[in-house]
C-alpha cells in the first residue's frame, strides 16, 4: 500500500514522459468534461452520477464510488456508486478510521494499493469483489476536502498493470478539489436525511406493529402521510382521502382501520361505482321485507354491518346526488331507516371515504354535494402517485419480486441494473397497482433467478404511456432481449467474454461478435 503526500502530483512535479504524452491528454479531457458536467447542472445533486461516468469512460475502471461523511456519527456512506448493485451500494458503510476509506477520510492522505488481495486491511464491506479478482485488481482512494476539512472520498478499482498508480491518484485528486462543494450538498443532505430516518424509523416500527396491512414507501412524501396517518388513526374523525387511481387509498384506509380502537371490529368496504344506482341505497341502508318488488326479505345494510367499526366508501363521487343527501344524514346524525322501515336505525362507525376526481369541480358542476365534501374532508390525505416518490419504485418492486416469487413458486430473488433504471425512469401513470402488475408478469416470464429488463412490459422498456404507439419489429425486440442477456451476463462474470459465452451457451467467437455489435467491447465492466 502506498500512501501520497501532498507533492507527489506527476503532472504537476514530475517531468516523465509516461505522464507528458498520450495519459495527460486523457487526464485533460476528463478533467475538461467534468468542468462541463459542473457547469451545466444547476442542481448539485445530479452531479456525482455524472461524475462517475466519465471517470470510468477516461480511466477504464472496475467500479468507482464516491464516499461521505456524516459528522455527527463519524460514519462513511456511499453517496454513488459506478459498476455496484444497489444492495451492495447499501451494505458500503464505514466508522471514521477503519478499512482503507475511513482512513483516507480519517488522515486527509490518498491511498494506492497495486494489488488488493496483498492488503489485510482492504475490507471489501460492499462485498462486489471475489477472492480471484482481488489478486488482479489495484484500488486507489483519495479525500475531497474543503480547506482542511476532509468530507468524503473518491475510490476506484482497475485492472492491475505493473505500472505506479500516481497518475491515477492525480487525476482523482483534481477531481475530487472539483466536485468538493457537491459533495459537501450531499453531505448535508445525508446527514439531514439521517436524522429524519431515525425519527422515521421510529414511526415505521410504531406502523409495522400497529398496522396488520403495512404500507410501503421510505419517501419523504409517505413520511409525511405516515405522520399524518398516526395522527388520525387513533381519533373517529372522518378521513377523505385523494390520489390517483391504483395509488393505494384503499390500503391506507386498511391501515387507519387497523391501527385505530376499532381494529378488531368490522371493515367494511363499499365500492360506490360498482353498485347500479338503483340499488345503491338498499346496499347502504338496507330495506325490510316488501319494501319493493323484489325485497322478498329484510336486508340489513352495510351500515349497521359497520356498526362499531369503519365504513370505506371508495370512488365516493360516483355517489348518486339523491343518495348524498341522505348519506349525509348518516354521517352527521349517525342514524338512519331501512327503505321501507319506520324504526330508526343508530349506529356508531367511523366513515373513510376515498376518490379520485376533484371533488371541488364536481361541486361547481352540480355533481357533488357541497355540505358533504366539507363533511367528509374533516382530515384530508393525499396519497402520492408513484412519480412523485421514485425512491419508492425499487423498495416496491422488491416487495412485489418477494410476494410473487412465493406466490408462482419461482427462485427469484433480483432484479437486474437494467431493469432498475428502465422501473426508476417509467412515469407508472397506473401508479402502484402497474407496478404490482409488471412485476407480477416479470416473474411469470423469468426463466432464471433474476428479472431483466427484457421481461418488463414494452412501454416501460422504451419509457411510454400505455396508450403511446410501439413502433419496433420483430428483429429490434429480438436484438434488445439478446443485447440484455449478454450485457446481464458480462456483468456477472465481471467482463469475462469466455465464461460468459459458456454460461449463455454460445461460442466464444460468436460472443465476440455479438459483444462488438452491442457496443458492449471491454472486459472491465464498462457496461451500459
Amino acid at each position: 500500500m502506498h500512501e501520497h503526500g501532498p507533492g507527489s502530483c506527476p503532472l504537476r512535479f514530475s517531468p516523465c514522459k509516461r505522464y507528458m504524452c498520450h495519459r495527460e491528454g486523457e487526464g485533460l479531457g476528463l478533467l475538461f468534461e467534468i468542468s462541463q458536467v459542473l457547469a451545466a447542472s444547476v442542481q448539485l445533486e445530479t452531479i456525482l452520477k455524472p461524475v462517475l461516468d466519465r471517470i470510468a469512460t477516461y480511466l477504464g475502471i472496475i467500479r468507482g464510488m464516491i464516499t461521505i461523511l456524516n459528522r455527527d456519527k463519524g460514519e462513511i456512506a456511499i453517496a454513488e456508486a459506478w459498476g455496484l448493485e444497489g444492495s451492495q451500494k447499501v451494505k458500503g458503510r464505514y466508522s471514521l478510521g477503519e478499512g482503507i476509506t475511513g482512513r483516507v477520510i480519517e488522515t486527509g492522505t490518498p491511498v494506492a494499493i497495486p494489488r488488493i488481495a496483498d492488503e489485510p486491511r482492504f475490507l471489501n464491506r460492499t462485498g462486489a469483489r471475489n477472492r480471484a479478482e482481488a489478486k488482479d485488481m489495484s484500488f486507489v482512494c483519495v479525500p475531497i476536502k474543503i480547506g482542511p476539512e476532509v468530507i468524503g472520498a473518491i475510490s476506484i478499482d482497475l485492472l492491475y498493470t505493473p505500472e505506479p498508480l500516481d497518475y491515477e491518484v492525480c487525476i482523482l485528486t483534481i477531481v475530487a478539489a472539483s466536485i468538493s462543494q457537491a459533495v459537501r450538498f450531499h453531505q448535508g443532505k445525508y446527514e439531514e436525511m439521517e436524522a429524519l430516518k431515525a425519527e422515521n424509523s421510529r414511526l415505521h416500527e410504531a406502523l409495522r406493529t400497529r398496522y396488520d396491512r403495512p404500507v410501503i414507501g421510505n419517501s419523504m412524501a409517505m413520511q409525511r402521510l405516515y405522520q399524518q396517518m398516526d395522527q388520525v388513526s387513533g381519533t373517529n374523525a372522518t378521513v377523505l382521502i385523494l390520489g390517483e387511481s391504483g395509488a393505494g387509498k384503499e390500503r391506507i384506509a386498511h391501515a387507519i382501520h387497523d391501527a385505530s380502537p376499532r381494529a378488531v371490529r368490522p371493515f367494511v368496504i363499499l365500492n360506490c361505482a360498482a353498485i347500479p344506482e338503483n340499488l345503491i341505497e338498499s346496499t347502504l341502508f338496507g330495506h325490510e321485507k316488501g319494501a319493493f318488488t323484489g325485497a322478498v326479505s329484510r336486508r340489513i345494510g352495510y351500515f349497521e354491518q359497520a356498526d362499531l367499526g369503519t365504513m370505506f366508501l371508495d370512488e365516493i363521487a360516483e355517489l348518486p346526488l339523491s343518495t348524498q343527501s341522505k348519506f349525509l344524514r348518516v354521517l352527521q346524525e349517525r342514524e338512519f331507516e331501512r327503505i321501507g322501515g319506520t324504526e330508526t336505525i343508530k349506529v356508531n362507525i367511523r366513515v373513510i371515504a376515498a376518490t379520485n376526481r376533484d371533488l371541488p369541480k364536481l361541486i361547481q358542476e352540480g355533481a357533488f354535494r357541497e355540505d358533504l365534501y366539507y363533511r367528509l374532508s374533516v382530515f384530508p390525505l393525499r396519497v402520492p402517485p408513484l412519480r412523485e416518490r421514485k425512491i419508492d419504485i425499487l423498495l416496491l418492486a422488491d416487495h412485489f419480486v418477494k410476494k410473487f416469487s412465493a406466490e408462482h413458486h419461482k427462485p427469484i430473488h433480483h432484479i437486474s441494473s437494467s431493469a432498475r433504471t428502465l422501473m426508476t425512469e417509467y412515469p407508472w401513470p397506473g401508479n402502484v397497482r402497474e407496478l404490482e402488475n409488471c412485476i407480477e408478469r416479470a416473474v411469470i416470464l423469468s426463466t432464471g433467478d433474476s428479472i431483466h429488463g427484457c421481461h418488463l412490459p414494452p412501454q416501460v422498456q422504451h419509457g411510454a404511456s400505455p396508450g403511446s404507439p410501439q413502433r419496433q419489429t420483430l428483429k429490434e425486440a429480438v436484438e434488445s432481449v439478446e443485447r440484455e442477456l449478454i450485457a446481464a451476463e458480462l456483468r456477472w462474470t465481471r467482463g469475462n467474454v469466455s465464461r460468459a459465452a459458456q454460461h449463455l451457451g454460445i461460442s466464444e467467437r460468436v460472443m465476440g461478435l455479438r459483444v462488438k455489435k452491442y457496443q458492449l467491447k471491454g472486459i472491465t465492466g464498462r457496461f451500459p
